[in-house]
């Protein structure tokens, strides 16, 4: 009888327990569930966007081998808008400068390239669209432009490109200390015989202009003028002419 009283209060004290913890329980389980549903679907959203975006991109490199930049164009606004996280779109902006320099249309480059720097793109490929910048400021004429978007970067692994850049920009500024301890750099970077060309760097180097003569090529300094109170050689011609005749 008291075994028999043991097991009903046992089973007073489950129904007690479940009654009081049993919502909880069931309300856990059900979160759990959604949250896992709602990762999977997360997870098959970004795969299936990620194959979209693969697929828009490799019919975007068609058309920029092709050299349809209208296509090229329409496709890069699409990923852009529609698949804005994916790496395909930061490629595209890459892919469409690219073609927009073919076409001679380099401030459209610039304009694609300073884009992709603006977005949240990966870092890596952000550094490859600032160097691709760099290169088109540099074919624009704009030094002091590519000196102010690559000072003070860093990256191992595109420190010797810039650099070279930096030295280019530097020289058509006639800043040539500055061009030659940036060239320097490049000579003395471990890492630079996988990105640059050292040779040529080194023959930039050896090819800069004195100092003096990059600040007079700048227009530094100032070409003499004859005084104000002397004639010019030909009034002084005509002047004695004129007396001759009298």
């Amino acid at each position: 009888m008291d075994e028999l009283l043991s097991e009903k209060e046992q089973i007073e004290q489950i129904r007690s327990w479940w009654s009081e913890y049993g919502g909880y329980i069931i309300g856990g389980l059900g979160l759990g569930i959604a949250i896992l549903a709602g990762f999977n679907f997360y997870e098959k959203s970004k795969l299936e966007a990620q194959l979209a975006g693969s697929s828009m991109y490799e019919s975007l490199t068609g058309y920029v081998v092709d050299g349809n930049l209208d296509e090229a164009e329409r496709v890069a606004d699409e990923l852009a808008t529609d698949y804005p996280g994916t790496s395909y779109a930061a490629q595209a902006k890459l892919a469409l400068a690219r073609l927009f320099m073919e076409k001679n249309r380099d401030q459209d480059a610039a304009d694609a390239l300073r884009e992709l720097l603006d977005s949240d793109a990966d870092a890596a490929v952000k550094n490859v669209g600032r160097t691709r910048l760099a290169r088109v400021l540099l074919y624009q004429g704009n030094a002091q432009a590519v000196v102010d978007l690559l000072e003070g970067q860093e990256s191992e692994a595109f420190a010797a490109l810039w650099n070279e850049l930096l030295g280019d920009a530097y020289r058509e500024l006639g800043r040539i200390d500055d061009a030659e301890s940036a060239y320097q750099r490049v000579m003395l970077d471990p890492m630079a015989q996988a990105t640059v060309d050292q040779r040529l760097v080194q023959w930039k180097m050896l090819d800069l202009p004195e100092p003096e003569d990059a600040a007079q090529a700048a227009g530094e300094t100032p070409a003499a003028e004859a005084p104000a109170d002397e004639p010019a050689a030909d009034e002084v011609v005509e002047e004695s002419g004129e007396e001759g005749t009298e």
